[in-house]
């Protein structure tokens, strides 16, 4: 008699679960906003193209070839994509290993948004591949060979996926109401906050580390043995840039979510995180004039890629950097998020340079994405936007946990 009565309110249970998930899939807020009103019609158009590149192939909505099978999905939604969302790995380090509390109202926003940004230039590195249902073959070693960095690469990205999926999880069991669930989860976000971590330095560099093999097709500016070192240290200040710009939208649209302590402490987590920017930048850029002396490369410059290489390295890398370390003096909260979004756009370029605009730089017909290439990865950006602002108004990510959380 009691097992029939437990599964029956195991049956409502689950009823109720259900029932309460749909009722949150209802819209909330205002429907008629500027970014609904220009996002809707761009990931719509999107969904088209992307149904007609599985239809009729990669080549009807790309400009990619047999000699130029990389082009914007790779190195701006993966490449340049994977270091903004290295945020979550310096973050969840200052709070789970160093025991910085001051930043923990943060590290659920940033770890929420590095794993949707996983999640999403996953999918877009299905819609590069040629033959999308390969993608298993990396992963298997197969045809590679467990030795590629394609493998290790592979393997990093989906554990680290895994790995946030479990660091974000207790917020889900919350909203869910689900207190086993939730106590279970939290005590397995140390080890997969230590997990991710490894995970996320190593394909950080990892993902260097592949072009390393394109030395004769990478502009000699942009090209050296240091670039996995490179791409490491540049993930530092890409994803605290990033935290600081989606950090500043987050807390002007969902300030309703933000208890009243979190939003005092906005301004002095902001402050802190320009000191650690501004260092990064300092040691990044030493290392690019280290090698580029070492390497003798003056004779490069007085070139249009020469020209492009210090509109990049000066005004993208030094400005800023002089920037942030001028906020941080002078506690200038406006001028801390003008050298993050100087910080993001030197970033795209960096990544751009090295995976597209400078390779095969002197080719005959060079590679330039077609608008359907660029619609599809505004949709894409658009559409991780969408679910990031769903899942911010209704599980508890910046507003404050439920009292009977365990780690209260």
């Amino acid at each position: 008699m009691s097992n029939g009565n437990y599964t029956a309110q195991q049956a409502t249970g689950t009823k109720s679960t259900w029932k309460f998930i749909l009722s949150e899939l209802k819209p909330k807020g205002k429907l008629l906003t500027p970014f609904n009103i220009i996002s809707v019609p761009i990931i719509l158009t999107g969904i088209v193209l992307i149904v007609i590149r599985f239809w009729k192939g990669i080549g009807s909505i790309t400009n990619l070839t047999q000699e130029v099978p990389w082009g914007l999905w790779i190195g701006f939604d993966v490449v340049t994509g994977v270091a903004f969302a290295g945020g979550a790995y310096v973050i969840t380090f200052m709070v789970y290993i160093l025991n910085m509390k001051k930043y923990h109202s943060i590290v659920r926003v940033t770890v929420l948004n590095g794993f949707l940004a996983y999640l999403f230039y996953a999918g877009a590195l299905l819609l590069d591949l040629g033959r999308p249902w390969n993608v298993i073959n990396p992963i298997i070693g197969n045809s590679f060979g467990t030795s590629s960095v394609l493998f290790l690469v592979a393997w990093h990205f989906l554990l680290y996926m895994i790995a946030e999926l479990i660091e974000f999880s207790p917020a889900v069991a919350e909203w869910l109401g689900a207190r086993k669930a939730q106590k279970i989860l939290s005590g397995m976000t140390l080890g997969a906050v230590i997990f991710g971590i490894t995970l996320s330095t190593l394909h950080q560099s990892g993902l260097g580390a592949l072009f390393l093999m394109a030395k004769d097709k990478i502009h000699p500016l942009w090209y050296s043995e240091f670039i996995p070192i490179m791409f490491f240290v540049s993930s530092i200040f890409a994803g605290l840039s990033m935290v600081i710009f989606e950090g500043s939208i987050s807390h002007r649209v969902f300030s309703d979510q933000i208890s009243e302590s979190n939003q005092k402490g906005h301004h002095n987590i902001i402050h802190s995180l320009s000191k650690i920017c501004a260092v990064a930048m300092f040691a990044y850029f030493t290392l690019n004039v280290l090698v580029f002396v070492h390497e003798k490369r003056w004779s490069l410059l007085n070139s249009p890629m020469g020209y492009w290489y210090l509109t990049e390295m000066l005004g993208f890398v030094l400005l800023p950097m002089i920037l942030f370390f001028m906020s941080y003096r002078k506690r200038n909260i406006t001028l801390i998020k003008v050298a993050s979004l100087m910080t993001m756009a030197g970033i795209i370029l960096n990544r751009l340079n090295i995976s597209v605009i400078g390779f095969k730089w002197d080719a005959v017909n060079h590679y330039y994405p077609s608008w359907m290439e660029i619609t599809v990865t505004l949709a894409v950006i658009f559409t991780e936007i969408w679910i990031f602002r769903w899942v911010i108004r209704r599980m508890p990510v910046l507003r404050e946990t439920p009292g009977w959380n365990s780690d209260k």
